[in-house]
């Protein structure tokens, strides 16, 4: 996979005028125009620290993180959004819902939504070789869940260096109530069917999800150390996506079903966030 490590080619004037740009748009709830004229689409060092940028800015105005995103995972996601490689994202703990709750469609930009695995870990993954053993055993279990992904690009006209920069495209997550450990249930095993209103609009297995779920959080757990801030005791992990997002609208109701996991459910009310 590509290395997202090294020096960034952009300017630090450009890589905060990236950050600009994707702040104002997400503080005004209007989308702006992609930053990959300030730091190209592929410079992925330049892209990771626009993501810090803003991360510092959601920290000092008090947001705490609670654990990261899986982004891109899924052959048919990448394919929607015309990329070739995961990344990741950070969550805030204003972006979680619990199964059943209402969302206002207005509090995520350009809403689309996917199925997925989340792990809550017990242990850090932070030192030796974070491989599939070591993963499977940091994680205390699991649950089926739903990623509201938002866009504060125009469009979703996103390029990897767009998406990354955007915080992975990150709007909202929500988590099911049926906790599985891995004894319990295999992920790569898992098979999703995620309707919107009693209608069947995705499917697909945990095989889609780089392979294997655990090998996508092995993925995450090398990147997230690489970068500076591995994964931490208690915090969540969305796997990525099984299959192919959908947008969303006010007024419909999506369910997720996953083999071994439950269903996770989520409605999407009119209005902006309170």
């Amino acid at each position: 996979m590509t290395e997202t490590t090294g020096l960034a080619t952009a300017s630090q004037s450009d890589i905060a005028a990236a950050a600009e740009r994707l702040a104002g748009a997400s503080a005004s709830g209007v989308p702006c125009a992609p930053v990959r004229d300030l730091i190209g689409r592929d410079d992925l060092a330049a892209a990771y620290a626009v993501q810090a940028a803003l991360t510092g800015r959601r920290l000092a105005a008090g947001a705490r993180i609670v654990g990261r995103k899986i982004g891109l995972t899924s052959e048919a996601v990448q394919r929607q959004l015309g990329v070739d490689q995961p990344d990741l994202g950070v969550l805030f703990d204003d972006m979680a819902y619990a199964d059943g709750d209402a969302i206002p469609v207005g509090r995520i930009l350009q809403p689309r939504i996917e199925a997925e695995i989340a792990f809550v870990l017990r242990a850090d993954l932070a030192d030796g070789p974070l491989d599939a053993a070591q993963v499977r055993d940091a994680i205390e279990y699991a649950v089926a869940a739903l990623e509201i992904c938002g866009s504060r690009v125009a469009g979703w006209d996103i390029s990897f260096g767009d998406t990354v920069a955007d915080n992975a495209s990150s709007g909202a997550y929500v988590l099911g109530t049926e906790r599985r450990t891995l004894d319990e249930f295999e992920p790569v095993d898992v098979v999703m069917s995620m309707s919107v209103d009693g209608e069947e609009v995705s499917a697909g297995t945990g095989a889609a999800c780089l392979g294997d779920p655990i090998e996508a959080v092995v993925w995450l757990a090398r990147m997230a150390r690489d970068l500076g801030e591995p994964l931490r005791a208690g915090q969540v992990v969305l796997s990525g996506a099984l299959g192919p997002m959908r947008p969303v609208a006010a007024g419909e109701t999506v369910t997720a079903t996953l083999s071994g996991l439950g269903a996770v459910r989520v409605r999407f009310s009119e209005g902006a966030a309170s």
